[in-house]
């Protein structure tokens, strides 16, 4: 009976390869397809290297992916597994199968040898509990590990986001499948930091509470009894986070500053056309960066300045970086724009810090010469294959400030900031019209305000 193996991924080169070459040397299975989620490393490649077919998915989320992922492949027993473990045991794919190929079981759901995470103690298993006590019996329910027969998945709805295994497995006792829990083995999987618990959190309460709303047993007792556990994991995830070493970052053009400096700059002194030109008829980001610089030249420091004057910033910067730095956090400004106008900036919302392109002058006149600093610069450490990123600036001030990336959130508005909102904690997505830079974000705000940031920065 033929096997098709799913791994969505999203940038887990340093493990995809291996997971492949596991699921390879089962002798059933005859199809992998890798689902990846607009990965920016090397997964893609590594997994087709690696014997794997690869489907880039057309809407971010891990459920999006199983579920395109289940729509193309071909047989009847299909496998899910996680992209991001290097510690499969040889006999996975077997544990998985063998329940549905000897027809004792229509879904098998994994348990391995690791202690429950803190979402399942703290979220799934207290509403669970009340909700669907028959699911308790699964030690792990939130695993993604899984193989089911097409024709129970394909009769189901797969959760965009982190509820999808919860609600895969609901839905599939729903259908009255026969399910069976199977270990295995020791595998080493990634925690996901205190910054994330909060969105993990309320994606699996909500995959939850959305399958027990229709059921006829649901009652305002229920309910109650539903918003007091939902209290507790939200005091419980906000005292993990308390003590923690914590940074915020923003972007200038259009997120603090309500417009974009260079184009304010070129319409003011005649050069718009010129700059145009430069941005379509070149690719690279470095060149266009010096390109445009050449306009400024003979530009002095009070012009410039006098057009950053004439740009609103969001009327509650300096309102809610204040409150930032109260709660602890470490306020910075990372920005493809000038250095001089990242300052100006930096002195009016009284941040720690700022990393921008080094506009030259010489006398207080631009020279048109720019400095790309090297921390934009891709080096061994990047997650990411663009020569010049902001997300090698954050891993830069990472390890100058000793923060961890996931104690970090981002805010911009641009395709410039997608990586370094992909690899912050908490990516913030700041009134921006970017299609994918609002999928892969965290949080979006689409109201010309960063008070929503407090909600969450705790």
């Amino acid at each position: 009976m033929s096997v098709s193996i799913i791994i969505p991924v999203i940038n887990e080169e340093n493990t995809i390869a291996e997971v492949v070459g596991m699921a390879k040397k089962h002798p059933d299975v005859d199809e992998i397809i890798v689902v990846d989620d607009h990965s920016v490393d090397n997964s893609v490649v590594r997994a087709k290297a690696a014997g794997a077919s690869v489907l880039t998915s057309t809407k971010i989320g891990k459920g999006a992916s199983m579920r395109e992922g289940l729509l193309v492949s071909k047989n009847n027993i299909v496998v899910f597994l996680d992209g991001d473990i290097n510690s499969y045991q040889p006999d996975t794919v077997e544990k998985l199968v063998r329940p549905i190929i000897d027809d004792k079981a229509d879904f098998v759901k994994s348990t391995f040898n690791r202690k429950a995470g803190r979402i399942t103690e703290l979220v799934a298993k207290p509403l669970l509990s009340l909700l669907f006590p028959q699911s308790l019996r699964f030690s792990q329910p939130l695993s993604g590990i899984i193989a089911g027969k097409r024709e129970f998945l394909e009769k189901i709805p797969f959760e965009n986001d982190y509820g999808v295994d919860i609600g895969i497995l609901l839905d599939i006792l729903q259908l009255g499948a026969r399910v069976t829990e199977v270990n295995i083995g020791d595998i080493d999987h990634k925690m996901k930091q205190w910054q994330q618990l909060g969105k993990m959190s309320r994606e699996v309460a909500g995959a939850i509470l959305k399958r027990a709303s229709i059921q006829p047993a649901f009652t305002l007792n229920t309910l109650e009894s539903t918003k007091l556990i939902l209290d507790q994991m939200e005091f419980a995830v906000k005292e993990s986070l308390k003590g923690l070493k914590k940074m915020a970052i923003f972007d200038i053009d259009n997120t603090i500053l309500m417009g974009r400096f260079i184009d304010k700059v070129a319409e003011k002194y005649n050069f718009r056309k010129e700059m145009l030109d430069i941005v379509t008829t070149n690719q690279e980001s470095f060149l266009i960066t010096k390109l445009i610089a050449r306009l400024l030249k003979g530009l002095d420091i009070a012009q410039l300045l006098s057009v950053v004057e004439e740009i609103p910033m969001v009327p509650d910067t300096i309102k809610v970086v204040c409150e930032l730095k109260k709660r602890g956090y470490i306020v910075g400004v990372i920005s493809d724009s000038y250095e001089f106008v990242a300052q100006h900036i930096k002195n009016k919302i009284n941040a720690d810090f700022v990393i921008a392109n080094e506009l030259e002058f010489s006398n207080g006149i631009a020279t048109g010469e720019v400095k790309v600093p090297f921390y934009f610069a891709k080096t061994q450490k990047s997650r990411c294959n663009h020569n010049f990123c902001k997300s090698n600036v954050l891993l830069h001030i990472s390890e100058k400030y000793d923060i961890p990336p996931d104690n970090i959130i981002a805010v911009g508005d641009s395709e410039y900031d997608i990586c370094m909102l992909k690899y912050a904690g908490i990516g913030i997505s700041f009134c921006s019209a970017n299609q994918i830079l609002n999928a892969i974000a965290d949080k979006t705000i689409n109201i010309r305000s960063f008070k929503p940031i407090l909600d969450f920065a705790l």
